[in-house]
This record gives structure tokens, sequence and C-alpha cells, in this order.
């Protein structure tokens, strides 16, 4: 089972660098396409805590900024509020791509994962 939970953490690394190669080469669909990707296999049945904590750990590493707003504001704001705050830049980005605006779908996405 270990050597399964492994090879799902690399497919999600794989995933979250693709889609950040992408964002940065200005490829927004690739980029967003990637990270609904990986929203389907984190929601699944086969994604466990220890494996979402693992996942956002590498995510801290490729996403990593000696500015970061959001990590400090992460630090004084309740959990109620965080989780009010991810819900509605995910459905943000749920309707930006519905749109066909995938930049700022991408963008309210990346911005939402910064809270988790």
């Amino acid at each position: 089972m270990k050597e399964s939970k492994r090879l799902i953490l690399l497919k999600l690394i794989q995933f979250a660098k693709s889609s950040e190669n992408k964002y940065k080469a200005g490829n927004y669909k690739g980029a967003i396409d990637d990270k609904r990707e990986v929203n389907v296999i984190l929601k699944s049945s086969s994604c466990d805590r220890e494996l979402r904590e693992k996942y956002e750990k590498e995510l801290a590493n490729i996403y990593s900024s000696k500015f970061d707003l959001i990590n400090d504001y992460k630090k004084i704001i309740d959990e109620s509020k965080r989780r009010k705050i991810i819900s509605t830049l995910e459905k943000k980005s749920i309707e930006k791509y519905n749109n066909g605006d995938y930049e700022r779908s991408i963008k309210a996405l990346r911005r939402s994962e910064k809270y988790h």
C-alpha cells in the first residue's frame, strides 16, 4: 500500500510541476487543466490526510517566495475563515474556467492552494 501512495504522490507532484511550467510559459489552459486533474486525485478515496500533507509540503517548495502575504495572513485568521476563502476562490476558478478565462481561473486556483 505504501508503494501506491508514493506513486500517487509522484503523480500529484508531476502534475503540479507541469502546471507551474505551463503557467510560466503563458499556457493558462494547460496549467488549469493540470491543476484540475490534481484536484480530482486529491478528492478521490485513494488520497488520505497524510498524502495531502506531503503534497502540500511539496507545493510550498514549488511556490516558495520571499514575501508571501498569504502565508502571513493564514497565521492570523481562524479555520472557518480560511475554509471560506478557499471555497470562494475555488468557485471563482470554476466560474472563470466555464467563461473561458483560463488565466484568471488558474490564478484563483493557485491562490486557493496557498490557503491549504
